[in-house]
């Protein structure tokens, strides 16, 4: 099942393993179990320090295509059910290094919060092969078992287990349960595992950090493009940079297909994200990653508070932090997600094979969700508020070609109908006649732009009405000291590229002010 490309890979990464692993595979009958076993002889072929057994771990382990990692005969936590191939190929192999002994690059902080937990904690990540979401939340419950021996998780290939998809009520991935009972569903980050896990269990914290930071030239706040361009060129200048992110790479990470990167013919997400850390990582900047900005202090030194109980002081701020998914704001939208209302056709589609769906956003991101979709479902019905579809003409050309997409225009959603924990329609109004109607469907795709990740900067800088940061040409805020670039601002186009480039500007703009407001020593120093 593993290339050789693949087996030559997997020899250079674990040529330092310095713990042995062994795969522990359940015993029994199973139609998967012969490709499981396959897959990890194939994968143990490649160190003498991996290896595989099989037995009979009933109780502990949920089936014949069930396995655990042990590290030096001992049970590490981490557990998979089905076979980890796909995007859930990199968890496998990230648990088997981390396992070995290859260090965990997560901050003292956040290692300080999970070895705190007192606990015993039973994650179950329900998972699609196929859904490029997946992974970040895999991998981080993995290193959090890692850390303490409170925490187990087990990794559950949905297309393997259709009955508890069932049993479960699950219509999304990734869904996590935590002790049987719903804990996260979608689109989730460590940052936010970390928030829901300090939320149930308020005694989770970490200790106050050995050596404080000292004063840094610049902070950067966000780790997407924008963000990455504006710490490189910083450091570049020889300043004391910080970066903050609670998620690395932000939307750019939910991005398939990349092709309007100049230089770049073809990309996804994920190399993109990869790439800009492999470029972060040549330059000496602090990384505070997976941890919010509770809230920003202004002054001469700006003080920024971290959901870790941190504090770091800054002369000067730039604010890079995107921007999410805009939700409706109906009844039965929030009540509902995971459960037919979804954000990521890409990762939720599958679960919805066969049936009728509504795509709410008639753009560019709306239209690509319905055409994938398309592909997949039994038909798909565009919801469009406005009356023209705004997406590119090539993309309503395609539309077009589909026998199984149909399009509503000048509606408005009210709301999202549903029984007995899942979706059956919508209802929406003629905006033309204030005419009521229902539709039934099985699932909500809601496709309806960004929204400015900008909340915790009132009161700090001047906000547009649609939360947007608002800025000059040079990137500066109405705050002496702050500047912002990329999709959180008033800069028109939410492009990669322009994010890029204004990162640039406003890292150039704080290094323009720092040499305004500082003597040279003070520079240097």
């Amino acid at each position: 099942m593993l290339s050789k490309e693949i087996k030559e890979a997997l020899m250079g990464y674990t040529a330092n393993m310095k713990n042995k692993v062994t795969f522990v595979v359940q015993t029994g009958e199973h139609e998967k179990r012969s490709e499981l076993i396959k897959f990890l002889s194939d994968f143990a072929k490649v160190s003498v320090k991996i290896n595989v057994e099989q037995r009979d771990m009933a109780g502990q382990l949920r089936s014949p295509v069930s396995f655990l990692l042990e590290v030096d005969g001992k049970a590490n936590g981490i557990q998979f059910s089905g076979v980890p191939s796909g995007h859930e190929f990199n968890s496998l192999v990230l648990a088997v290094l981390h396992s070995s002994g290859t260090a965990l690059k997560l901050d003292d902080s956040l290692k300080d919060m999970i070895a705190s937990v007192s606990e015993k904690l039973k994650f179950e990540v329900y998972v699609s092969l196929s859904c490029h979401n997946c992974p970040d939340v895999v991998q981080a419950l993995n290193q959090f078992a890692t850390i303490s021996p409170n925490i187990t998780t087990e990794t559950i290939d949905g297309g393997v287990y259709p009955d508890l998809i069932e049993k479960n009520n699950i219509q999304s991935v990734p869904t996590v349960l935590l002790n049987g009972e719903v804990f996260a569903n979608g689109k989730v980050d460590t940052a936010q595992l970390l928030d829901k896990l300090k939320k149930k269990y308020p005694n989770i914290s970490a200790s106050a950090p050995e050596q404080a930071l000292p004063l840094q030239d610049v902070t950067v706040i966000g780790g997407g493009p924008g963000g990455v361009s504006a710490a490189i060129y910083a450091a570049r200048k020889g300043l004391k940079v910080t970066m903050i992110a609670d998620r690395f790479g932000g939307q750019v990470k939910d991005t398939l297909a990349i092709e309007n990167l100049i230089s770049v013919p073809k990309t996804t997400g994920p190399e993109l994200a990869n790439a800009l850390q492999a470029h972060l990582n040549e330059y000496d900047i602090t990384m505070k990653q997976h941890f919010r900005v509770e809230r920003v202090e202004k002054g001469d030194i700006k003080t920024i508070h971290l959901s870790s109980g941190e504090q770091i002081e800054t002369k000067t701020l730039i604010i890079a932090s995107g921007a999410k998914w805009r939700e409706l704001g109906v009844p039965g939208e929030k009540e509902n997600i995971g459960n037919g209302v979804a954000y990521c056709p890409h990762c939720d589609g599958p679960f919805f094979k066969g049936k009728d769906v509504a795509v709410i956003g008639g753009g560019n991101s709306g239209i690509e969700a319905a055409l994938d979709l398309a592909s997949i479902v039994k038909s798909v019905t565009i919801f469009e508020f406005l009356p023209e579809l705004k997406a590119d003409s090539v993309l309503l050309d395609q539309v077009k070609a589909r026998d199984n997409i149909s399009i509503q225009k000048n509606v408005a959603v009210k709301q999202i109908i549903a029984e007995t924990g899942k979706v059956t329609g919508i209802e929406y109004q003629s905006r033309a006649t204030d005419e009521n109607h229902t539709k039934n469907l099985d699932g909500v795709f809601v496709q309806i732009g960004l929204l400015p990740n900008s909340g915790f900067l009132k009161g700090v800088v001047e906000l547009s009405q649609y939360g947007e940061v608002v800025i000059d040409e040079r990137g500066q805020t109405s705050e002496a000291g702050i500047f912002a670039c990329g999709d959180v601002t008033t800069v028109p186009y939410k492009q990669i590229i322009i994010a890029m480039g204004e990162g640039a500007k406003a890292s150039l703009a704080a290094f323009d002010y720092l040499l305004m407001n500082s003597t040279v020593e003070q520079l240097a120093a």
